[in-house]
């Protein structure tokens, strides 16, 4: 039934360029809600016909972005309920327009990634932690999304497709027009894919993880799947044949049980249920839930005292770092870089140095922060890890995208190699008899920094026009921080504004450090008399919400003062 209705178009051009105008469209992805009920808790299958001529007019603009036919394109998609729609129409349209299709149904973000090493692109469709009812697409090649520069092309041409006059004609074409057998041969061939996929990822996991030979664990490990593409990826079968021990709750996929963002409450679940197995069977310690295409994944552990323990976004990322770039250091690996996101923490910029590494900070977005690494290596940089610790999970290289198995691996690294940990220790000026995630995060410098997805870390504006909100938002900073904020954080003597966009950080106020669109990060840092950094408040609009996020990170742990920056923060951008 599902093939026939996606074929049926009963719309105009004017409502297809109205509804565009809901979408959001940024080097993350172009995302909407797709429902279509409208609703984004939604779960059902069915899209408008709005969105259908939109979605083959995506695949029209990424055809004419890479200048070629024929070319092997593998599409794949995340476990939401208007995948299979969005999957059909795109898969049409890709091969009416002359491209070479495979199709892999519902896989793992890092599966199809690692996967499209052996294809000249891939084509994902997924709204990673969004509610339900929303979908979108991202798109690549060699193991990675396209950059913010390739992104914003595909972007522009859509914008152009939308607007002609023939652009419903051009989707009832290229539906029309799509050979029934070669459509009906990427559906058969896909469990063939799939397994080859599989396969690949798997030997891609082990690599990035660089175990020792004798890598040997008694630690037990946890899932909370949610219902999510990682339910349908190889995590069950790899822990079994490296002899780790697994269980999971949630295992069907598309069978989604709480929201999909694997932050604070949603990790409920998967803590209790590493409590029941520790009670069963000590060895079960780590814990993890994915976001629905399955590259993320924050984690939940046991203490020493017994009980579950929700690790914040903030928190996973700084004991990666910690574990790869003191494994690096302990080799005698020198010229370390980690590239990071403008509001990741900048305990991770004290834990670097510890272990002589630098920090590089990049423009939030996944694309940005693999395209900086990319740089730094070009620049003689060893660079093993990166990510945007302000939204969790991390990227450990060859990889080019974040995956809960690559983290998993990390954390094992450290709890199965003592001279690792007792390194670690050292450096940092700590010691401990016990090899645990705890003893290394009491080890770690202390920040208070606002959790990715507290209410409080975005806020709903009424003007789009970032430059001048952040013009605005300048000039009260001038007006108003020595009278309301600098003398209640201590020792702070002056701060400095730090725009971010791309790949490039530039230290500045005003418009001549930013582009005319503003839609970069903007964070001010606060200085103490030594020239050194005590933290930070920081803004961006969010490229995938229409929201303008905001966080505050400030040295030690101080909840009365990370709270007065932060009401400050806000009364700024309210009173913009």
């Amino acid at each position: 039934m599902l093939h026939k209705s996606i074929s049926q178009i009963n719309t105009n051009c004017d409502l297809v360029k109205e509804r565009l105008n809901h979408y959001i469209l940024s080097a993350s992805g172009l995302r909407a809600v797709f429902a279509s009920s409208g609703n984004e808790e939604d779960p059902v299958r069915t899209i408008c016909d709005e969105d259908k001529v939109i979605v083959v007019t995506i695949a029209r603009a990424f055809d004419e972005f890479i200048k070629a036919k024929g070319k092997s394109v593998i599409v794949g998609q995340d476990a939401r309920p208007t995948g299979y729609a969005l999957s059909l129409l795109t898969i049409k349209a890709l091969i009416s327009l002359g491209q070479d299709v495979k199709y892999l149904y519902i896989s793992a973000a890092p599966e199809i990634m690692a996967q499209s090493h052996n294809y000249d692109y891939f084509y994902y469709i997924s709204a990673s932690h969004n509610p339900i009812g929303h979908n979108g697409f991202k798109f690549g090649y060699k193991g990675g999304v396209f950059s913010k520069p390739e992104a914003e092309e595909i972007i522009s041409i859509l914008r152009r497709m939308i607007s002609s006059p023939d652009v419903v004609e051009k989707a009832k074409e290229l539906i029309s027009s799509c050979p029934q057998e070669k459509r009906n041969e990427c559906l058969v061939n896909l469990e063939k894919e799939k397994y080859s996929a599989l396969e690949f990822y798997r030997s891609f996991v082990l690599k990035t993880a660089d175990l020792p030979s004798d890598f040997k664990t008694d630690v037990g490990i946890v899932a909370d799947f949610n219902g999510s593409a990682r339910a349908a990826s190889i995590d069950r079968t790899l822990f079994k044949e490296m002899g780790i021990k697994f269980s999971a709750i949630n295992d069907v996929v598309g069978d989604v049980k709480h929201a999909i963002v694997p932050e604070g409450e949603n990790l409920i679940p998967v803590m209790q249920y590493l409590e029941k197995m520790h009670s069963e069977d000590p060895s079960y310690t780590l814990g993890y839930t994915p976001d629905n295409d399955g590259d993320r994944g924050n984690f939940v552990y046991i203490t020493r005292e017994g009980k579950g323990r929700i690790l914040e976004a903030q928190e996973v990322f700084a004991l990666v770092v910690t574990i790869e770039v003191a494994s690096l250091a302990k080799k005698g690996i020198t010229n370390i870089a980690v590239a990071v996101n403008g509001p990741t923490s900048e305990r991770i910029d004290k834990i670097a140095s510890t272990f002589g590494a630098k920090v590089f900070r990049a423009e939030v977005g996944e694309a940005n922060v693999v395209n900086l690494g990319q740089e730094l290596v070009d620049k003689g940089y060893t660079v093993k890890v990166l990510g945007e610790g302000s939204n969790g999970g991390n990227i450990t290289k060859p990889a080019s995208v974040r995956d809960p198995l690559n983290t998993a691996f990390t954390f094992l690294k450290l709890l199965s190699d003592k001279s690792l940990f007792d390194y670690i220790l050292e450096k940092l000026g700590k010691s401990s008899e016990e090899i645990s995630l705890d003893a290394l995060l009491d080890a770690l410098p202390q920040y208070t920094t606002t959790g990715a997805f507290s209410t409080l870390a975005k806020m709903q504006v009424k003007s789009k026009d970032w430059a001048q909100i952040k013009l605005n938002y300048e000039k009260l900073l001038q007006d108003t921080f020595d009278k309301e904020m600098k003398g209640k954080i201590p020792a702070c003597s002056f701060y400095r504004v730090l725009q971010t966009e791309g790949t490039v950080e530039r230290e500045g106020i005003g418009p001549d450090y930013r582009s005319p669109l503003a839609k970069g990060g903007l964070k001010v840092q606060f200085v103490d008399f030594n020239g050194q950094s005590i933290g930070y408040m920081w803004m961006r609009p969010s490229g995938t919400e229409p929201v303008l996020r905001v966080l505050v990170d400030i040295k030690g742990k101080n909840e009365v003062l990370h709270d007065e920056i932060l009401k400050y923060q806000r009364s700024l951008i309210e009173r913009c």
